[in-house]
């Protein structure tokens, strides 16, 4: 653990899937920290955005850390924005500071994260700790969207998850429960490929379970 470069680092994520940028981001953090914190987030709800379980999401994220890592845990943090009170997101920034406690620094590419946890963490990009030539876009939605439509969605997830998923049954069951509605959905934004912006993020907590 000499070489390591932090600590302890934290880091959310949905991962619903667990894709290929996700992947990336969490192995590299594993290597260059003594330990990462993973959050699950939004586990109180299944929906068109989150079709998969936490334990499933759990599952995936040991399929592709733990041959090589045992230095990281994970943490299920959920949603509280469908309750207007707390629709700014201090609650569940006030949830993340109870969870996480001290941390040489919180990864996040997210502004709608960022802003919330500023006050409270240093916050680093995932682009500053992975390797330009390493990097990988992807997002959840651009699974969902293949996995919908019945395309080739195999190559934006690990070969460990794309078995886990078919082998589970839970790509079956996406499509038969989400399909039409992510298609739907998704095809109304042409942008849903894009990162999102601060005002995006913020409306989609928003959501009821």
């Amino acid at each position: 653990m000499a070489d390591k470069q932090f600590k302890r680092l934290g880091f959310i994520g949905r991962f619903k899937p667990l894709h290929i940028g996700a992947s990336l981001a969490l192995e590299t953090l594993c290597s260059q920290a003594e330990h990462v914190i993973i959050g699950i987030g939004s586990t109180n709800k299944y929906n068109l955005r989150n079709p998969f379980t936490p334990n499933e999401v759990e599952d995936m994220i040991n399929l592709v850390l733990s041959p090589k890592y045992n230095n990281y845990e994970i943490v299920k943090i959920p949603d509280f924005a469908q309750e207007e009170c707390f629709a700014d997101g201090q609650r569940w920034a006030q949830e993340i500071k109870k969870v996480y406690q001290d941390l040489d620094a919180f990864i996040s590419g997210n502004p709608w994260t960022n802003k919330l946890l500023e006050p409270y963490y240093q916050i680093i990009h995932p682009a500053n700790i992975i390797l330009p030539d390493q990097w990988v876009y992807c997002k959840g939605s651009m699974v969902r969207m293949a996995l919908a439509r019945n395309e080739p969605w195999e190559k934006l997830v690990r070969p460990e998850v794309a078995e886990y998923l078919k082998t589970n049954g839970l790509v079956a069951r996406f499509q038969r429960e989400f399909g039409l509605e992510t298609i739907a959905t998704l095809s109304q934004n042409s942008h849903y490929a894009n990162p999102e912006d601060l005002a995006d993020e913020a409306q989609h907590p928003q959501e009821k379970k």
